[in-house]
């Protein structure tokens, strides 16, 4: 199963939760947003479900205009120095525990929205990323568990400021910066989507990032394992399990500087079975 966040033509600050099947939407009635969906009782779910493809609400994928999957979710959990490719890019050791840091709802932004560069940072970096969206709510969840709480996987990128990052030791500041992150296009249900699957972040059709997401250091049961240990976790709530090797900041073009974004870049992150996020920088 594929769901979206949808802005409705003429009017896009409203939006609306929808089914997605073949090349079109079909509108879940009554819903704002994917984690308000999920957060629904099943029978609520279900009766949209059966009355979505039952009423002519049909949007051409083509025209689809997508907001950021969840619109506000409680937790938007972060990863950092999760996979191994990257660890050793950037010189660090494998960490024994995971590194967490944390975004903000108004940090999310739209599958194919444009994305602003900041006056105070022009050290913007590309990060590639699983995000894990929860549908069932737990505390103190087991990781042979943890499958029952997932709803499903989405495409993200951690656009980072990597000036205000590197500040201090602490990584919220270069992180939070509103409508950075594309959450989307789809949540895809995890019988849907195949662990392993790759993972591909291009700059200006250059690849610059593609791994497979079995190279995860801590994997989604874990993730979903150790962070309910200090919050419940809750529907619609987001976990990005962090970046590949490939980012900017590990690397160099021909006059020795990081490549960072600029204005005009055109950043795609596509995951196998997920779908593809383009954010054009301005």
């Amino acid at each position: 199963m594929k769901l979206a966040t949808l802005r409705r033509a003429g009017a896009t600050d409203h939006t609306f939760a929808a089914l997605i099947e073949g090349d079109a939407a079909f509108e879940l009635a009554g819903f704002t947003d994917v984690g308000a969906f999920l957060a629904a009782t099943d029978e609520s779910r279900m009766d949209a479900l059966d009355a979505a493809v039952a009423i002519d609400t049909a949007v051409p994928l083509s025209s689809a205009d997508y907001a950021p999957l969840v619109l506000n979710p409680a937790k938007i959990y972060c990863i950092g120095l999760n996979y191994r490719n990257h660890i050793a890019e950037v010189g660090k050791k494998e960490p024994e525990f995971p590194t967490v840091f944390t975004k903000f709802a108004s940090s999310l932004t739209g599958a194919n929205d444009d994305i602003e560069i900041p006056a105070e940072d022009h050290r913007i970096d590309w990060e590639g990323e699983l995000a894990i969206v929860i549908g069932t709510k737990g505390r103190r969840i087991a990781e042979s568990e943890a499958a029952n709480h997932i709803a499903g996987y989405a495409v993200s990128n951690d656009v980072s400021m990597r000036g205000y990052q590197s500040r201090t030791a602490e990584w919220t500041q270069g992180k939070c910066w509103d409508a950075a992150s594309p959450l989307g296009p789809w949540l895809v249900s995890a019988d849907d989507f195949t662990p392993g699957a790759k993972i591909t972040t291009r700059v200006n059709g250059e690849v610059v990032q593609e791994d497979s997401t079995s190279d995860l250091v801590f994997s989604p049961a874990a993730l979903v394992a150790y962070l309910s240990v200090f919050n419940e976790l809750r529907p619609g709530d987001v976990i990005l399990t962090g970046t590949p090797a490939g980012v900017a900041l590990g690397r160099r073009n021909e006059s020795g500087r990081h490549p960072w974004l600029k204005p005009g870049d055109v950043l795609e992150t596509e995951i196998e079975s997920l779908g593809t996020s383009r954010n054009t920088f301005i």
